[in-house]
């Protein structure tokens, strides 16, 4: 169990399942840059980011969620939660303020671009639904990632593989940062899509740009004096 103070972000379980690297960049030696990408995701979850709830029927959907999980050691926040209404003699739904019956969470994500083959969306999803059965005590099975192209859901469930996956994800993050290390850089045909890509360096071995970078920027200053 994990004190408030030592939560880390959810989305973290995603970036690290992509690249160690890149999440040690941003949440262990504090580096960000932006491109295209980082600011059309940014743009499509402003839209998303507004806290509220819409009622229709049996469906309620709770946006931009406050999520955390002390087990877990992560805190964030759902795109959209859907509460679908159980039948009566469902005991294992959750109970809503100021709605009869119980509902089944269902967590959406919506994420740029097209269905992936890796499993990192699915991760972060699969997180955000173990955050809400640790705050809510019920079972959440299912969700679904929404993607921009081709605009369709892909539902996911969260089986005993995905679940493991999910905690090993939160537990690499939690052991990054509290050793403060940055693994090295591994070139893959991603780097040439990832903000991050004149930090990291990835034709370089070093272990920590901040370093690199400090290191340029002393013999610059000695070549200068």
């Amino acid at each position: 169990m994990n004190d408030d103070e030592d939560l880390l972000p959810l989305s973290g379980v995603r970036h690290v399942t992509l690249c160690e690297r890149q999440f040690a960049l941003v949440h262990v030696e504090s580096l960000w840059a932006e491109n295209q990408f980082t600011v059309l995701g940014k743009q499509l979850h402003e839209r998303q980011d507004e806290l509220g709830a819409d009622a229709r029927g049996d469906l309620v959907v709770a946006r931009a969620l406050p999520l955390s999980s002390h087990r877990l050691g992560l805190s964030g926040r759902a795109d959209a939660v859907e509460f679908h209404r159980l039948d009566a003699s469902d005991e294992e739904g959750a109970v809503l303020p100021n709605r009869e019956g119980r509902y089944r969470p269902y967590p959406v994500e919506t994420k740029r671009g097209r269905p992936k083959l890796h499993d990192a969306d699915r991760i972060q999803l699969c997180a955000q639904a173990i955050c809400l059965e640790e705050m809510l005590g019920v079972p959440v099975p299912k969700g679904a990632l929404f993607y921009g192209q081709p605009r369709r859901r892909e539902e996911v469930v969260f089986n005993a593989r995905l679940r493991a996956a999910t905690e090993a994800a939160a537990e690499r993050i939690h052991e990054l940062v509290l050793r403060r290390e940055t693994p090295p850089a591994v070139r893959t045909k991603e780097c040439d899509s990832c903000s991050l890509i004149d930090l990291c360096l990835p034709k370089l071995t070093g272990r920590s740009a901040r370093a690199f970078l400090a290191r340029a920027i002393a013999s610059e200053g000695e070549s200068v004096g």
